[in-house]
């Protein structure tokens, strides 16, 4: 959108904007009395700035040490700032997940639906409607459909954050609150979701208490979870090979007495009254309903002999996951968490490798899943995109002004407006997320164009016979009000945008108080930091054309 936006518009300053002029424009004898207001405001401004430019390039050192704390800053701000994958729009819908442990029946799963539905009632009148969903026994939702944001005094997150502390009185399930991310699929699960992979299952089952022991106690994540449980009773059967051979007894023939005991395998049909029937085989269920109960069966030996499985088998109660995952072929377990309050994803990805560091060993690989997947992989190509801006712009430049130095003057424009935007970033509490991302990418090509202006009338200049110091003065001074006007329409055109006006503003707050604070610093940097540096870098005289022909005798 903004390439085509800017070639179009491009087009039209070339063609049809002069066109339009010579139909438009006249020579006016007098000037309106608007202009005879304004016109000695800024005659006084340009005078000053002239004067203000004159003391700077006499101490135009300066230049390098502002350069080196804005590249500071920059340095500084992009760690301090913490980043998402966008900010949670107002979109009027809450959801509550709940879990209960395995074995928790519907009517129990139910209830305790019931209870947190309660606290809906009584905490949320800003409610339109609410729909509860009870899956099996061990899971349900509830998902609450607020009025619009106009019509209610509190946000959608405030909301959230006092059901949050509500649900937590409720123990007999763990209950989580959710907001539907930005982008992404209508995901169920947390922000935060670490996958922890490991060669066995038995390395799992060893290492997740202690890891969710320091997620539980950590103050960035919260209602944390893990997918992998160990909770559905198990009752493992060891044979005595040693004795059972003694007894003539095949480990095949134990196996088919259990399978015949307790599988409920069909052996066929039979007809009665009109009707077909299956022929089930199984232990009547009073005589299998004790773990005990199973040392009561007989196997027949080699020697025709029945003997009791107390003799040759031990049973042991244990615990499994009702289901095993896996994750790039190892077994895996995913460690969801929600946020603290003012936390973001990327302070919660950072506490979960802080964690991983000092419980895993090197056996264990780590990945991440969900929104917190998403978020690495969009962060991963900021600087990519970021860089190749840079490089394209500058080789545009360079074959434009036909130079290497003219396109690095322009350039040092850039740190300046990141280091504005990042200070305003920090200040209004914006996060690192998508749009503040493209915001700074289009920094860019919009910080440029002061540099350009400047860089290039000097160069005129110089061809004139002027020094590069008078001519970047003349420059400078020429190009004040043009400079002003575009950025100032910029800032203008994007404050709509960073005061937050209208519903599901919170996207369009991030770019418009990037591009707003990064513009506003730039332009004023600008004005003093380039020329000073022209001195510095450009050729004293820049040659005409004319010089480069060969004159033949």
């Amino acid at each position: 959108v903004m390439a085509g936006t800017v070639t179009i518009s491009a087009f039209l300053a070339l063609s049809l904007t002069p066109m339009v002029s010579t139909k438009l424009l006249r020579h006016e004898k007098s000037h309106t009395w608007f202009y005879r207001k304004t016109e000695k405001f800024f005659q006084n401004m340009n005078s000053w700035y002239r004067g203000a430019l004159d003391s700077f390039l006499s101490h135009r050192r300066y230049a390098f040490v502002i350069l080196a704390s804005a590249l500071g800053l920059i340095v500084l701000l992009w760690i301090t700032i913490p980043g998402e994958m966008a900010p949670l729009e107002d979109r009027s819908q809450i959801t509550i997940n709940t879990s209960a442990t395995e074995g928790a029946t519907y009517e129990y799963m139910l209830a305790y639906a019931d209870d947190i539905a309660q606290i809906v009632e009584e905490k949320v009148p800003e409610r339109i409607s609410y729909t509860t969903m009870v899956r099996g026994g061990t899971f349900a939702n509830i998902r609450i459909n607020l009025v619009t944001p106009d019509k209610r005094k509190r946000t959608q997150q405030e909301i959230a954050d006092q059901l949050t502390v509500d649900v937590r009185g409720k123990t007999k399930a763990r209950a989580f609150v959710q907001q539907q991310s930005t982008f992404g699929q209508r995901r169920a699960g947390m922000p935060v979701q670490y996958v922890l992979q490991a060669t066995s299952i038995e390395k799992l089952r060893e290492i997740i208490p202690p890891f969710m022991d320091k997620v539980m106690e950590n103050d960035v994540l919260e209602m944390a979870d893990v997918n992998l449980k160990f909770t559905k009773p198990e009752l493992r059967i060891h044979i005595n090979r040693d004795k059972a051979i003694t007894l003539g007894v095949s480990t095949q023939n134990i196996g088919q007495t259990l399978q015949l005991a307790l599988s409920g395998q069909r052996f066929g049909y039979f007809f009665m009254n009109g009707k077909q029937y299956q022929i089930l085989g199984e232990l009547a269920r009073e005589n299998r309903n004790k773990p005990l109960d199973l040392k009561s069966l007989y196997v027949r030996s080699s020697t025709g002999e029945m003997i009791q499985f107390d003799n040759l088998v031990t049973l042991s109660e244990e615990t499994a996951p009702p289901q095993l995952y896996r994750y790039n072929r190892f077994v895996a377990a995913t460690v969801s968490a929600g946020l603290a309050k003012g936390k973001t994803i990327s302070e919660g990805i950072a506490e979960m490798d802080r964690i991983a560091d000092e419980v895993l060993d090197d056996s264990f690989r780590t990945a991440l899943a969900g929104d917190s997947k998403d978020f690495m992989e969009s962060s991963s190509s900021l600087m990519f995109a970021f860089g190749l801006a840079l490089i394209l712009i500058f080789l545009v430049l360079a074959a434009q002004f036909e130079s290497f130095k003219d396109p690095f003057i322009v350039m040092v424009t850039v740190p300046l407006a990141l280091t504005g935007a990042l200070i305003f970033m920090w200040y209004f509490d914006i996060t690192m997320n998508i749009f503040s991302q493209i915001a700074l990418i289009m920094l860019i090509g919009l910080v440029s164009k002061n540099g350009i202006l400047l860089v290039e009338f000097a160069n005129q200049r110089k061809s004139a016979g002027l020094s590069k110091v008078e001519a970047i003065k003349i420059a400078a001074a020429a190009r004040f009000r043009p400079i002003l006007m575009t950025s100032l329409a910029t800032v203008f055109g994007l404050l709509p945008l960073a005061l937050g006006l209208g519903e599901g503003a919170q996207s369009r707050v991030a770019m418009g108080i990037t591009v707003v604070g990064g513009m506003v610093f730039s332009t004023f940097l600008t004005l003093f930091v380039v020329p000073a540096i022209y001195t510095y870098i450009s050729s004293e005289i820049k040659k005409n054309s004319d010089e480069n022909k060969v004159t033949v005798a």
